[in-house]
């Protein structure tokens, strides 16, 4: 597996900028300056777990589009969206936040199963880490898991929503049976989770 200097760049910008945006939302930014914000403990310790939950997460949703990628042949590199970035850090001060930090762009001929599994690698390997997550969590780390455990279902869930850009379309367009079975155990528990 090969990286070029400019995806490595926007794998670390991306990873950084989603860990920043979603520890704004755990710490208070308005009780103080944003100088002592940032460089207190609790926004310290919210910054590591949000790079070790979100930013992993949304690492090996990436990797795995792109190993699955290459595994068929094709050209594929990560692209960050430094736009939707700035948007997320923004939204994380304000004290919401949508993420859609970039995405693997892929060329070269492959064929709508092919590109149906490509999709499908990122929210399965979410499904994966949301296990690996409660795991943790019910153990020996309850919040670092309880965390890991919230990002990866909502992940999978969203990007299972068949529409747009988003996986769910891809794996719609390529089997519809195969977008049940992976819809169904995902879109369900994220719902539960965002809304219960």
């Amino acid at each position: 597996m090969q990286f070029s200097t400019r995806e490595l760049r926007d794998l670390a910008v991306a990873w950084l900028a989603l860990g920043f945006a979603f520890s704004l939302l755990y710490v208070d930014v308005t009780a103080t300056t944003m100088g002592d914000v940032l460089t207190s403990a609790p926004f310290a310790e919210e910054f590591l777990l949000s790079l070790a939950t979100v930013g992993v997460a949304f690492l090996l949703h990436e990797l795995a589009h792109k190993v699955v990628a290459v595994r068929f042949g094709q050209h594929a590199e990560f692209r960050a969206d430094f736009g939707m970035l700035a948007l997320a850090v923004a939204g994380g001060l304000a004290g919401f936040l949508f993420a859609a930090p970039g995405a693997v762009h892929h060329r070269g001929y492959i064929t709508p199963r092919e590109h149906g599994l490509v999709a499908l690698a990122g929210p399965v390997t979410n499904v994966g880490l949301a296990v690996v997550s409660y795991a943790l969590m019910v153990t020996v780390a309850p919040e670092l898991g309880w965390r890991g455990l919230f990002i990866n279902v909502l992940l999978a869930g969203f990007n299972m929503i068949p529409f747009g850009p988003l996986d769910g379309r891809t794996v719609l367009d390529w089997s519809p049976t195969a977008y049940a079975a992976a819809a169904v155990p995902t879109i369900g528990p994220a719902l539960l989770l965002f809304f219960g």
